[in-house]
């Protein structure tokens, strides 16, 4: 793999990380940093959500992540695109009710003014087997 290739690598890997943290804490700041403006979340219910509504849902406490625990994370870069796909366990409030999930994201990243951003994530539910 070039030093080039590596490096968007090692980026993507930190700015999901950083994404999780934000998710974790509720920093809708760095939320909207590492959110294109067009992206669409589409969650485990089938809903899909703008960067405005996303952004609003932390910003008011309607969704708040108290745990985001990973357990897997896979890291694909072609050019400018890249992959990442995330196996973690949350915990929070939705709407006021507390909720714990197992939950598989897939988010599809551009690089662009040297920066990570998500331009399309999914999330799906992932049964726990033991």
């Amino acid at each position: 793999m070039r030093t080039e290739q590596v490096a968007l690598v090692a980026a993507l890997h930190e700015a999901e990380q950083r994404l999780q943290a934000a998710i974790r804490s509720g920093d809708v700041g760095t939320l909207d940093l590492l959110l294109d403006d067009r992206v669409v979340y589409t969650g485990p219910d089938g809903r899909s959500l703008t960067k405005e509504e996303d952004l609003e849902a932390h910003s008011s406490r309607a969704l708040a992540v108290e745990v985001f625990e990973q357990q897997d994370l896979q890291v694909t870069v072609v050019g400018s695109t890249g992959v990442t796909r995330v196996l973690a366990v949350l915990q929070g409030n939705a709407a006021g009710r507390p909720f714990t999930a197992r939950l598989r994201y897939t988010r599809t990243w551009v690089h662009a003014d040297d920066t990570w951003r998500v331009l399309a994530a999914h999330a799906s539910s992932v049964p726990d087997f033991g």
